[in-house]
């Protein structure tokens, strides 16, 4: 415990020997600093005159209690920033707690007009500060999400509150134990959910680690720790080792989330708990199906002559640089683009445009195609799969499989646990004999790929395409050549 205690003081460095600073001079010695060092956490800034107002708590008790809306912080920053034209933006599920809480900004803060934007929010990829923006709005609350779109990014300050549902942990604990202490069959699980639910997965962790479970809460940043979006989710198939169980728990109401956790982890068994009906289902996802669909479409893509691209308009879907990137390699080889504008895409508006256009590709959700796909009468590709089609990225069924970590591929060149020698073209993951190669679910991580559309991206990890040596003797070269 006092190793914990101390580690939220910074370490004091070593202080320079006065000698050493003498010698520079006729400077004097350099004091150490005897006032105390801040603490790393910052305290709660709210002002106790919000907190214990009682008629602004009693206007907040309107809404359901187990519902965070964080309402003491929206007037706060709404008071601290002086706005006076105060944008709320709102998933379709709680649209309906929107003019109760419009109320309780008007009423307790200075702002003079307070709008709700009431077009379709699917998620954090919509939030729409242009809108916003072209309504003079000061500011900008998001209820629902996380900040997928960071703060620094937006045309407008934006304020997101996460809106974090309490539920009962010891039911969710349980019924993984009714389900998983007596047969043990896994003694690893992963656990993950949607951002409403952090707070529930962080708390019942340790008490699966007191009962022998080795625990992992997964995460794919820049997203929290155990968050999942309908396009991103972290991937975890090296974090364990051959032949261990794993079982994934995923902390949801519905399987949207969940799906692109299971299409980016091939393999683990799934089961989903509902918190509101505290059940545990277990769930399924065709990998196969899908897969087949997505190659048909983009193969049926290949043959295309006249190209379109969709940059989705609701929110921030579409991302220009995805677009640029797009453009560019489409120039290069010569082709023939159209370049469509679009809120909502639907099979019904795509075929307005009949056949003047052999192929589509879509910047705004993967999950369109993914799950709709087949629906379009002309192929649909994510960014991803438009990289497979236009030649610049090989597909999931091309990929070579790099079969032991101390084994070599064909290029002579060994490839590392966790990493891609270059020969095998598995987008930087080693991929094991009789495991699917996944299609990857990166679409906001910041490691993902290039075709994806995080606003935080790290650079390149070259060294993952050459992280041994070919001492100048392979046909792959690396870095040191």
């Amino acid at each position: 415990m006092e190793k914990e205690h101390g580690d939220l003081l910074p370490r004091n460095p070593t202080p320079a020997p006065a000698t050493t600073a003498a010698a520079a001079g006729n400077q004097q010695p350099l004091q150490q600093s005897t006032r105390p060092r801040p603490k790393r956490f910052v305290k709660n800034q709210i002002p106790d005159s919000i907190l214990n107002n009682t008629t602004l708590n009693a206007a907040i008790s309107l809404l359901p209690q187990n519902y965070n809306f964080e309402i003491h912080k929206c007037v706060w920053r709404v008071q601290n920033s002086r706005a006076k034209r105060v944008a709320l933006q709102f998933p379709e599920g709680l649209l309906m707690y929107s003019l109760i809480i419009s109320d309780i900004l008007s009423t307790f803060t200075s702002v003079e007009h307070c709008f709700i934007l009431g077009d379709v929010t699917y998620g954090a990829c919509c939030v729409d500060d242009l809108s916003a923006a072209a309504l003079s709005a000061d500011l900008l609350i998001h209820f629902g999400h996380s900040c997928l779109v960071p703060i620094d990014s937006t045309t407008i300050p934006c304020l997101y509150i996460f809106v974090e549902i309490s539920i009962d942990v010891h039911r969710l604990l349980n019924e993984l134990k009714l389900n998983f202490c007596n047969s043990r069959i896994y003694d690893n699980i992963v656990m993950a959910g949607t951002i409403q639910f952090a707070t529930a997965i962080r708390a019942v962790k340790p008490e699966l680690e007191k009962l022998g479970f080795s625990v992992l809460v997964p995460q794919a940043k820049p997203l929290s720790a155990g968050e999942v979006l309908g396009c991103t989710a972290p991937s975890v198939r090296n974090r364990f080792a051959d032949g261990e169980e794993v079982v994934l728990v995923f902390v949801a109401d519905g399987r949207f989330h969940l799906e692109a956790f299971m299409i980016a982890n091939p393999g683990i068994k799934t089961y989903r708990y509902d918190p509101f009906i505290g059940k545990l289902f277990v769930e399924e996802y065709d990998h196969k199906g899908m897969k087949e669909e997505r190659k048909r479409a983009i193969e049926k893509a290949r043959e295309a002559k006249n190209w379109g691209i969709v940059l989705g308009t609701l929110g921030r879907q579409g991302n220009p640089r995805i677009l640029d990137r797009l453009e560019k390699k489409m120039a290069e080889k010569g082709m023939t683009w159209t370049v469509v504008l679009m809120s909502e895409i639907s099979p019904t508006r795509i075929a307005l445009f009949e056949d003047a256009v052999d192929a589509w590709i879509q910047i705004a959700c993967p999950r369109l195609s993914i799950d709709w796909g087949d629906a379009f009468r002309r192929p649909l590709l994510t960014p991803f799969e438009a990289e497979i089609a236009l030649g610049d990225l090989s597909g999931w069924w091309e990929r070579k499989t790099v079969v032991n970590s101390d084994e070599c591929c064909d290029e002579g060149v060994k490839c590392s646990k966790n990493e891609s020698c270059g020969a095998c073209d598995n987008g930087g993951e080693k991929v094991k004999e009789g495991v699917p190669v996944a299609y990857p679910m990166d679409y906001y991580a910041q490691d993902g790929g290039e075709w994806n559309s995080c606003y935080s991206k790290k650079p390149a990890r070259l060294s993952q395409r050459s992280s041994q040596s070919c001492n100048g003797n392979s046909a792959i070269k690396c870095s040191n050549c």
